[in-house]
């Protein structure tokens, strides 16, 4: 009988006691595990493997949490959980501005984290593993803006959009629903999963339409005041 693969996680965290502890309390939860202690041994780990998501402190001595982000974000869509100190709306929406997929505050619980951890992973595979549509089910969005959702790409006046995978989640979700406002709790479920809740979890959403918004044109997705968002309708 074949093991299932243990996920791989890439630890970057500067306190030693903090990163020992988290190891072994995530390795007991089922992952594979390796550590290191500042953003540049960061970069040099990746540069040798890519794991299957990277949990990274957000202050760390030399190559801070935020600037090996955007180095990752330069070369891999692997999903990034930061880590942050204070839990401040400033620390949170510098983690994903810079391109984190979702974040957590210490103290955090061992099993929350690894719930976290494979929220996350669950996300990106089935973004991967989504049916292919006809590789002619193209559609248009709007100022020079087209979803294939074959290829799982965007493209704007024939440029590839460099989306995460969670920023396509949502670009997908608007395009099945043209024109529609869509709440925050909405876009929550279906694309973050049920687990967000409370003040951080729109605050989650509003950053990474902000995002979504650089990268697509920032009169794509409208803002519904009270409400949500929706796509502008062609």
């Amino acid at each position: 009988m074949t093991d299932i693969p243990r996920p791989t996680v890439l630890l970057v965290e500067d306190d030693a006691a903090l990163r020992e502890t988290t190891q072994m309390v995530l390795e007991r939860q089922g992952f594979d595990v390796s550590s290191v202690g500042d953003g540049n041994a960061a970069v040099d780990a990746l540069e040798r493997s890519w794991p299957d998501v990277v949990l990274l402190d957000l202050m760390l001595p030399g190559m801070d949490g935020i600037s090996v982000t955007r180095w990752i974000r330069e070369r891999s869509m692997v999903p990034i959980v930061m880590i942050t100190a204070r839990g401040e709306p400033i620390d949170e929406v510098a983690g994903l501005e810079a391109g984190a997929d979702d974040y957590v505050v210490k103290p955090f619980d061992g099993a929350a984290l690894s719930a976290r951890l494979r929220a996350v992973l669950r996300r990106s595979a089935m973004h991967a593993a989504e049916p292919a549509a006809p590789v002619t089910d193209v559609q248009a969005l709007g100022g020079g803006l087209l979803l294939d959702r074959a290829a799982l790409e965007a493209t704007r006046d024939g440029q590839v959009v460099p989306l995460t995978p969670t920023e396509m989640r949502l670009l997908t979700e608007f395009a099945d629903n043209p024109g529609v406002a869509l709440s925050r709790t909405h876009l929550l479920e279906r694309v973050w999963g049920s687990m967000w809740a409370g003040d951080g979890a729109g605050r989650m959403v509003d950053v990474h339409i902000q995002r979504l918004r650089a990268k697509v044109g920032a009169d794509t997705v409208e803002t519904v005041r009270g409400h949500g968002y929706r796509l502008r309708r062609t």
